[in-house]
């Protein structure tokens, strides 16, 4: 088998679309820049609009509400950072599972930082959440509320419309992290509650190195990138015209490729079969998201199942890839209270548009024949 064959790690980057390539090879060719007004910069910048309008067909929002950025880093980082100055937050609230991004723009901000824990399931504790903003109305205080839709590592999917309603509207405000979210579930950003949304486009098939802050007219942000006025004058710097004309193809076709590939069916027929294998398999997470299974078989260890899988051509992960390359503890499931010996044991296998039943067939036998050599080095051991 040729070495990382089979790609099972979507949540990191999933491989760029066709339509995606062919759009990003096309602008590529295009010479000028999308502000300048004559011909040239005219033809970049209908390429710009156009991806603006696919992109925010996908997310369900207005042209306006979509500011193209370097990344969903940049877009929570604007958002949080940026949003604390304009709303004139007292504190910022995240929880225990945020993605790191996150969890770094909010320290970044020098304000206090509220954390709110996960339930055992994965899920944002609520309660917890309503008396942090009880306590702040209470003494008249205005919340940054920063919280993801989709966790990237567990794939749990938070109750978003609870979360809504407890947040707004009140005098608070709301960001929401969709960068898992985007493409698989229906966000609806311009009728929704939050006003303000990160997406980023490696994680449905565009290139990496461009995202999109999604935010309403009532919540701009103070700029991180003051620049020349581009994006409506929200984020300065010349548009990377062809990196957003290949996130707008792939936003116009990801939703048909993920359907084709039947992703949800594919990951039911993943657990199952390991469950023959494994019988002792823990799945972390409940109402999860249909790409993503975070699981583990007590003492077999993930940094050893992870370099067997790789060389046997599977690639898979043991968490997030925004760790600089580490295999670290999770934090995510140290907030969900996960005992540390069976976290250490953690994979998170993420399917998308490429995957197949054949994928999920080598998967689980790859897996099946590390279990047999642990078994093996067991009785040995005895």
């Amino acid at each position: 088998m040729t070495r990382s064959a089979i790609y099972l790690d979507h949540n990191a980057a999933s491989p760029l679309l066709p339509e995606a390539r062919a759009a990003l090879i096309a602008a590529l060719d295009l010479v000028g820049n999308p502000a300048s007004v004559h011909g040239h910069g005219r033809a970049l910048r209908n390429l710009v609009e156009t991806a603006r309008g696919q992109v925010a067909a996908l997310v369900g929002a207005e042209r306006k509400q979509v500011v193209f950025t370097g990344s969903a880093t940049e877009a929570i980082t604007q958002a949080i950072v940026g949003g604390a100055k304009t709303f004139a937050s007292n504190a910022v609230v995240v929880s225990a599972g945020e993605h790191t991004a996150a969890l770094r723009a909010a320290e970044a901000t020098g304000l206090p930082v509220l954390t709110i824990g996960l339930l055992a399931d994965g899920s944002i504790d609520l309660d917890q959440l309503a008396l942090c903003l009880a306590q702040a109305d209470a003494a008249g205080q205005t919340l940054l509320v920063a919280l993801h839709w989709v966790n990237n590592e567990t794939g749990v999917v938070q109750p978003i419309e609870r979360i809504n309603g407890l947040v707004g509207p009140t005098r608070h405000r709301l960001f929401i992290d969709a960068a898992q979210a985007f493409g698989k579930l229906p966000l609806e950003f311009a009728a929704s509650a939050p006003d303000m949304m990160a997406i980023g486009g490696h994680k449905i098939g565009a290139p990496a190195g461009i995202g999109a802050l999604l935010v309403k007219s009532h919540a701009d942000t103070v700029r991180l990138i003051p620049g020349g006025g581009q994006e409506q004058g929200r984020r300065g710097g010349t548009e990377a015209a062809a990196l957003i004309a290949g996130f707008g193809a792939a936003a116009a076709a990801f939703e048909e490729r993920y359907t084709q590939a039947k992703v949800p069916g594919l990951l039911a027929r993943l657990e199952a079969d390991l469950r023959v294998i494994a019988p002792d398999l823990v799945v972390f997470g409940a109402d999860r998201v249909g790409n993503v299974s975070n699981f583990a078989v007590p003492g077999v260890r993930n940094t050893t199942a992870m370099m067997g899988l790789d060389l046997l051509g599977l690639s898979v992960s043991a968490g997030s890839a925004c760790s600089s390359g580490k295999i670290g503890p999770s934090h995510v499931l140290a907030a969900m209270g996960v005992a540390p010996q069976l976290a250490e044991c953690a994979l998170r296998v993420s399917l998308g548009w490429t995957s197949g039943i054949g994928d999920i067939d080598a998967f689980v036998a790859g897996y099946r024949s590390i279990l047999l050599r642990q078994k093996a080095r067991h009785e040995q051991a005895a």
